[in-house]
């Protein structure tokens, strides 16, 4: 919107708690100041499961009508104030629907396998899969999927990735996640996430709770992390998260943080020029102690978001807490107004992240009947030929 144009809270997606959005932070998404939602499962509304007496599942009617409503609502408001030609980005509508231990929408959707199930499976199948899966989230609404993981399951006493990955060698991971991408985003208007840049396989803790080190030398990193991103950006990938991981070898600071990764080498090695998100901003592995630990001081917690756009990261997830969310739009805001630097980088991300959005659906209100009898018919076939 233009009265709005440049906000750097455009740079943000937000999620939030329960089941219903809060009306403040609705009233935000309608006016256009965010960049969109990530949905978890405890958002998602409930209703009875009929085929699991006492048990309940996502009620998939009511999830298309919030999200076809929240997407209507913003364009109306959008056009009511710069004309029915005006043409808003549509909102990014996002979760998290890997399969395996990943899959915020279960029941009454397949239950998909972890994708390290695929590794020794024709890349076709991955292929497949990835259709099936995309074509579930586009009818609900959502536009938007945090998946394929690229990273290597190269540790077996990795707590965070294991069978998440499509595979334990670079080569068979970065063939099924790239085929997996490629059939999500056959599904016009849905786009995938390479995650987690420059691979968070290879870790011994959870970056959810502290801050993982990978103590690897640059050759080996070259070899097995990057593999498959740089495989999945000759590709044409258009969207990829950070990992909140220290590599020595190469940076003492978080890749989230990292110019040396996310400028030096994602951009100008790997050629990448598409969106780069953060993962979420709320994970311990950037709390100051943990980055205190590395040689980082920072003044106070909300100044991350300052550093990671800084080191490259175009987009920022914060999917929880709205205190932090506050705090890290304020530091944001303040540094834009005091650095010509900031306010370069927060124009240049706009930019980016203005041209990935033009590429997403909006919802499209569909009939019960065609949304139910579409959610499940080619999975459930897909599902029988998958190994176990």
């Amino acid at each position: 919107m233009t009265s709005i144009a440049g906000l750097p809270s455009q740079l943000l997606l937000f999620g939030y708690e329960g089941t219903e959005l809060p009306p403040a932070l609705r009233a935000r998404v309608v006016r256009g100041e965010i960049a969109g939602l990530i949905l978890f499962a405890r958002n998602l509304p409930v209703c009875p499961d009929p085929s699991r007496p006492g048990a309940t599942q996502v009620d998939v009617l009511a999830l298309h009508r919030f999200l076809c409503a929240l997407s209507d609502e913003y364009l109306a408001a959008a056009r009511a104030r710069f004309g029915a030609a005006h043409q808003p980005l549509p909102l990014i509508l996002s979760i998290d629907q890997e399969g395996g231990r990943v899959q915020r929408i279960k029941h009454p959707l397949p239950i998909w396998p972890p994708m390290q199930r695929f590794a020794t499976q024709p890349v076709d199948q991955a292929r497949s899969v990835g259709q099936a899966m995309g074509d579930e989230l586009l009818r609900m609404g959502v536009n938007v999927n945090f998946a394929p993981v690229l990273d290597v399951n190269s540790n077996p006493h990795n707590p965070i990735i294991g069978d998440r990955a499509f595979g334990h060698l670079p080569g068979e991971a970065a063939a099924r996640a790239i085929a997996y991408l490629q059939g999500l985003e056959s599904n016009p208007g849905l786009r995938g996430c390479g995650k987690h840049f420059p691979g968070h396989g290879d870790t011994t803790t959870d970056s959810h709770h502290t801050l993982p080190v990978v103590p690897r030398d640059w050759a080996t990193l070259q070899a097995v992390e990057l593999a498959p991103f740089a495989a999945a950006i000759q590709a044409g990938l258009g969207l990829l998260m950070t990992a909140h991981v220290v590599y020595p070898a190469v940076d003492d600071r978080p890749a989230t943080l990292s110019s040396r990764w996310l400028s030096d080498i994602l951009r100008g090695q790997l050629g990448y020029q598409g969106v780069i998100l953060s993962d979420d901003l709320d994970m311990r592995a950037l709390a100051a102690e943990h980055l205190a630990s590395r040689g980082l001081t920072v003044p106070d917690e909300s100044q991350v978001i300052v550093e990671a756009l800084l080191a490259g990261c175009d987009a920022f997830l914060l999917c929880r807490d709205p205190v932090r969310q506050q705090a890290a739009e304020a530091a944001l805001t303040d540094a834009m107004h005091r650095s010509p630097a900031v306010a370069t980088r927060i124009h240049e991300s706009l930019a980016r992240l203005a041209q990935f959005r033009r590429t997403l659906a909006t919802p499209v209100p569909v009939s019960p009947e065609h949304l139910l009898q579409g959610l499940s018919a080619r999975a459930h076939a897909l599902l029988a030929a998958v190994p176990t």
